[in-house]
């Protein structure tokens, strides 16, 4: 007699497509069941909302590092003056601030982002029912941060003209404040989403904006570092916000050191934790 299983074996490993199958078996695939290797889908499914959603919101991520840079830049900055910038540059306050409202632009998109993330998570349950297809942990992280970079993309790209425009950057390496903003918002949507996960109820968004406030007022982003005592300088370079300001304002001179490799790093590992933190998240919470 033939063995039932047997039958059953054979007739599987002749039917046409079991190879692509056995691809799509969690256990099969590289990550086991946390990467499906199809991120694509989910930003395809993340652009054709964005397509669909007011402009005017979206809009307004781009008009608000623009609106500051006109009121404070050109309102207080005859009464500033000139400010000491990196490697000894001397900048206009306007130039100064530049820099610090694109990395603050590129924070703010990653926690608009983020209050997206969000409403999918826990109200549309969207998250859950793409956990039920073959789409892994790792799918979703990846396909909604790259979108949330896209975004930061087009801020930094529209900012980036007007401040050529402006004259408030005319060093040729100032281009590189596209990829440092890029690579901010990219630290910073791995970051929110991973905390974005522990979030249950939508008045505790309030608890990141409690992180994001002082990070914006207070990261040298207006005002020298040199200007706070000692003490307080130390809290504001372990912020994440003042490496971005760092970073680009150095990227806008043309001023290269040591220091900027510690800024890029600092971002990489953090973005690292982030995308670490909301896979592990994502499964425990859908894949137990």
């Amino acid at each position: 007699m033939t063995d039932p299983q047997a039958a059953a074996k054979t007739a599987a490993s002749a039917t046409p497509g079991t190879s692509r199958a056995k691809e799509l078996i969690p256990q099969k695939r590289a990550f086991g069941a946390l990467y499906g290797r199809n991120a694509r889908s989910v930003m395809e499914r993340s652009w054709m909302a964005t397509k669909n959603a007011t402009w005017v919101v979206i809009l307004s991520g781009f008009l608000e590092p623009v609106l500051y840079l006109a009121s404070m830049g050109y309102g207080l900055g005859p009464a500033i003056g000139d400010l000491p910038g990196p490697g000894g540059s001397v900048l206009t306050y306007a130039a100064f601030i530049a820099p610090a409202l694109l990395a603050t632009s590129a924070m703010n998109g990653a926690l608009f982002d983020s209050n997206n993330m969000f409403f999918k998570l826990n109200h549309s349950k969207l998250y859950r029912v793409m956990l039920f297809t073959s789409l892994g942990p790792l799918d979703v992280v990846i396909g909604e941060v790259i979108m949330a970079l896209l975004r930061g993309l087009l801020y930094a790209v529209g900012f980036a003209i007007i401040a050529f425009s402006a004259g408030l950057i005319t060093n040729p390496w100032g281009l590189l404040m596209i990829p440092g903003a890029v690579l901010i918002a990219f630290a910073f949507s791995a970051l929110f989403m991973g905390l974005i996960t522990f979030i249950k109820r939508f008045q505790q968004l309030d608890w990141i904006n409690m992180l994001t406030m002082p990070m914006f007022l207070f990261s040298a982003t207006f005002f020298p570092l040199t200007v706070y005592p000692q003490a307080v300088q130390w809290v504001i370079q372990a912020l994440p916000l003042w490496h971005g300001v760092e970073l680009l304002r150095q990227l806008s001179v043309g001023y290269f050191d040591v220091s900027m490799l510690w800024h890029v790093l600092y971002f990489v590992i953090m973005a690292a934790l982030g995308l670490t933190m909301a896979t592990t998240r994502l499964r425990k919470l859908f894949l137990r």
